[in-house]
């Protein structure tokens, strides 16, 4: 398994790096290189490869300092990105090692069209660990910036269809927000007021409430639950129709948290 430390960066970001228990590293999603540098000099290590979800500035804009510093190093991300850093690019499907640990590349469109995630199933003894930029959050999921509802409804579904162990690494610290309208849309979801209290307290010390699980999100948050009954049941209320469809609940919902304040 590998040791994932948050690196807070701008308002909200952390930008997770990565290391096995030698002198090298891997960095998710650097949108800024200075504090990645930073980890990097404290814990005594080099960077070895950079792993990119999608093309935004907040989670590209630091890859070219780094590579520079670090020298030619790969560049994970997604195959027909804008982002023009990218040097080895992936798609649905493919594999790929890094320090020693290989990860499952899952196409994830809907926040952006080039969106993918990394899975690295367990190792012997180890848990699994999901990197999943801004398809999911905790509590949430990513703005539809560039895809449509149904497109990411299926995105989410296939995260959620992973192991319920699955440690989440999501790219921001929004889980408070997320989880007051996620109360909203389902009130008497008890595993999620007990969650909002947790995840309060650890705010409250200045701490990450992530990683989160897979087990967690699907038990809590609300765009993963849009089979369920209270979901629909709210977003029928909320659209004043009623809605065929899963990914039509998700849609409405999502819109519903897009004005949400």
């Amino acid at each position: 398994m590998l040791v994932a430390q948050a690196v807070p960066a701008f308002s909200d970001n952390y930008l997770w790096l990565l290391s096995a228990g030698g002198r090298e590293a891997c960095v998710v999603d650097p949108g800024d290189a200075a504090p990645v540098q930073q980890a990097l000099e404290h814990n005594g290590l080099s960077l070895a490869a950079i792993l990119v979800t999608h093309h935004h500035p907040d989670h590209v804009g630091g890859v070219q300092a780094l590579r520079e510093r670090a020298g030619d190093i790969p560049v994970y991300g997604p195959r027909n990105s804008p982002a023009r850093c990218i040097t080895h690019p992936l798609a649905d499907g493919d594999r790929v090692r890094v320090l020693g640990h290989e990860a499952l590349v899952l196409g994830v469109p809907g926040h952006t069209l080039d969106h993918i995630a990394y899975f690295f199933a367990a190792g012997a003894g180890g848990t699994p660990q999901l990197f999943c930029g801004d398809t999911l959050f905790a509590g949430g999921c990513g703005r539809l910036f560039e895809g449509d509802a149904e497109t990411m409804h299926a995105s989410l579904a296939k995260l959620a269809a992973l192991p319920g162990n699955t440690l989440v690494y999501c790219a921001h610290e929004y889980t408070l927000s997320n989880l007051r309208f996620a109360r909203a849309v389902e009130p008497d979801n008890e595993a999620l007021r007990s969650r909002e209290e947790a995840d309060g307290r650890k705010r409250s010390r200045d701490e990450p409430t992530l990683p989160s699980t897979l087990a967690l999100e699907t038990a809590t948050n609300p765009f993963l639950r849009c089979a369920t009954p209270g979901i629909r049941r709210a977003a029928v209320a909320r659209a004043g129709r009623e809605l065929a469809r899963d990914h039509e609940v998700f849609g409405v919902v999502r819109a519903w948290k897009d004005g949400f304040r």
